[in-house]
C-alpha cells in the first residue's frame, strides 16, 4: 500500500510525497519526464521501502520556476526527514537519472548508493569533452532539448507546436512494453500534466542547463544502466557519466531501448542489495 502525504517546505512550497512503508532498505525513486512521483509499481515488493515525491510543477507539487537539477537534493532530504528516514539509496529513470545523481553528490553519507537508468549526461561538460550531446538522439527528442537550451520562451513555443507525432526515439519494443509489463508508466503521465506543463518545462530547462553540481564529486557506489538501442537518450550519455564519476559502473545493454531497459531493473535492485 502506498501512502501519500504533503510535505511543506521552509519556503512555503508543498511537495506531494509517497511512501510504501515497511522496515526494509529504503530506495528513493526519482521519476521520469513527465511523470508524477508514484513509486514504480512493477518493482514494488521484496521487502524494499520505496519513498519518492513529485518534482515541483508535477501533480500537486508547487511549481518552482528556474529550479536546477541540484535543487532536488534539499527537497528529497526534507521528504526523508518528514518520513523519519535517515539514509537511503536512490534510483532514477530517464529525467530522474540526473536528479538521483544530484542527491548522491549533495547528500554524502546519507545516500548509500545510486542507480541511474536511461538518464542524460550534463550538457556543458559533455560537449566540452568533444562529444555531441545529440548524436544518436531521435529528431523529436533533440528538437525538444534544443528548444530548452534556447530558454523558456523557445521551449514553450516548441511545446505548443508539438503534434504528438514526433519521433521521440522509442523502438517498437518500447511501445509494446508500455502496453504490457511497463504499462504502469502510462498511468503516471496524465496526472503529471493535469495542472499544465510547468513541471515538464522546468525539468527540461534544468536538464539542458547548468546542473549546479559536479557528478565527479559523487563518492558512493554508482550503477548506470542504459539500452544501446535507446533513441531518446543515447547510451553514450551513461558511458560518459561512468567515465567521469569515480568508480562508477556502466551496464550498456544491447538491443534495449529507453523503456525495455527497465526489464533489467530487478538486476539493479540485486546490485543495490549487495551494497554494504
Amino acid at each position: 500500500m502506498v501512502t501519500e502525504i504533503g510535505v511543506e517546505l521552509a519556503d512555503g512550497r508543498l511537495l506531494h510525497a509517497y511512501d510504501t512503508g515497511g522496515d526494509g532498505p529504503v530506495i528513493y525513486w526519482h521519476h521520469g519526464t513527465p511523470n508524477i512521483g508514484e513509486p514504480p509499481a512493477p518493482l514494488l515488493g521484496g521487502g524494499v521501502r520505496w519513498i519518492s515525491h513529485s518534482r515541483p510543477g508535477y501533480g500537486a507539487s508547487t511549481p518552482s520556476p528556474g529550479r536546477s537539477v541540484a535543487s532536488v537534493a534539499a527537497d528529497a532530504a526534507a521528504v526523508a526527514d518528514a518520513l523519519g528516514v535517515t539514509s537511503f539509496a536512490v534510483m532514477g529513470h530517464s529525467g530522474g537519472g540526473p536528479h538521483a545523481l544530484a542527491c548522491a553528490a549533495q547528500l554524502p553519507g546519507r545516500v548509500t548508493a545510486v542507480v541511474g537508468i536511461s538518464g542524460p549526461a550534463p550538457y556543458e561538460p559533455f560537449t566540452a569533452a568533444g562529444l555531441d550531446w545529440y548524436t544518436g538522439m531521435a529528431d523529436g527528442s533533440a528538437e525538444s532539448l534544443r528548444a530548452a537550451r534556447a530558454g523558456r520562451e523557445a521551449k514553450e513555443r516548441q511545446l505548443a507546436a508539438a503534434t504528438g507525432e514526433e519521433d521521440i526515439g522509442f523502438r517498437p519494443a518500447d511501445w509494446e512494453a508500455l502496453r504490457s509489463d511497463w504499462a504502469w508508466l502510462d498511468s503516471v503521465v496524465a496526472p503529471a500534466l493535469l495542472m499544465g506543463p510547468a513541471g515538464l518545462i522546468d525539468d527540461e530547462l534544468a536538464m539542458a542547463g547548468d546542473w549546479s553540481f559536479d557528478p565527479a564529486t559523487i563518492t558512493c557506489p554508482v550503477l548506470l544502466m542504459h539500452g544501446e538501442a535507446d533513441g531518446m537518450v543515447p547510451a553514450a550519455h551513461s558511458a560518459w557519466l561512468a567515465g567521469h564519476i569515480p568508480g562508477a559502473q556502466a551496464r550498456l545493454l544491447p538491443d534495449e531501448g529507453h523503456i525495455t531497459v527497465l526489464r533489467h531493473a530487478s538486476a539493479a535492485l540485486d546490485w543495490l542489495h549487495a551494497r554494504p
